[in-house]
């Protein structure tokens, strides 16, 4: 059996039916406007030194107080870590585990192989989205089984936020992942819509799908 791509368990958890019409594409390229915002997380040295105007020309999704205040906080919670996640001891590791296989942008020395992920949306008030969870884990399994060491957490970054984000691999999120995998492995054919779902009004396979939403003005009876 193929080994799963991190990218399709993420989808997976985010919709199945998203993945399937993403897998009827030849493969896509990371836009350059991607890429430049995920090398924000390799520069967070000089981010933290840099003036106003020098944040302003980065490509940042909040004004430049507010991110150097954001990293700062991070810098400050996980101090201990703070080293390896400024200079991780590896980076864009293409790692195989026993179920799937992905990039892990950093690989943190922290006693044992730590996995950190970048995003480089926009993070939720607390913790992370389950899709980003659900790559995390995935990382987490593949550098625990390629290493052979027990890796029970990692990192999520949102560096144009400035925002670090630790994950612990508690059962939760390992059900989540482990639900993403069979989500994948079963995927035959379209699975079922979702229903008026909010995902749905960013999916870029909406008008493909033909998934139909209904206005806050219906919802409300208006």
């Amino acid at each position: 059996m193929s080994k799963i791509a991190f990218s399709d368990l993420s989808t997976a958890a985010y919709c199945p039916r998203k993945l399937y019409y993403r897998r009827r594409e030849e493969d896509l390229e990371i836009p350059d406007e991607v890429a430049e915002r995920r090398e924000l997380a390799f520069r967070y040295g000089d981010l933290l030194a840099s003036s106003r105007d020098g944040l302003s020309d980065r490509p940042l999704a909040v004004a430049p107080d507010e991110f150097r205040a954001n990293l700062d906080r991070a810098r400050g919670r996980f101090a201990d870590e703070w080293p390896a996640i400024r200079d991780p001891s590896e980076r864009k590791r293409l790692t195989e585990g026993k179920d799937c296989r992905g990039i892990v942008h950093k690989v943190l020395d922290l006693g044992v192989p730590t996995p950190a992920m970048v995003f480089t949306g926009t993070p939720p008030e607390e913790g992370v989205w389950e899709p980003q969870s659900v790559r995390a884990v995935a990382a987490a399994k593949a550098l625990s089984w390629e290493t052979e060491e027990q890796v029970e957490r990692a990192f999520v970054e949102y560096p144009t936020h400035g925002v670090i984000r630790e994950i612990r691999l508690n059962v939760r999120r390992k059900g989540a992942y482990r639900r993403a995998m069979e989500a994948v492995r079963s995927l035959d054919g379209p699975p079922p819509r979702l229903t008026n779902d909010a995902k749905c009004e960013a999916c870029d396979y909406r008008t493909e799908c033909g998934v139909k939403t209904r206005s806050l003005k219906s919802l409300l009876g208006l």
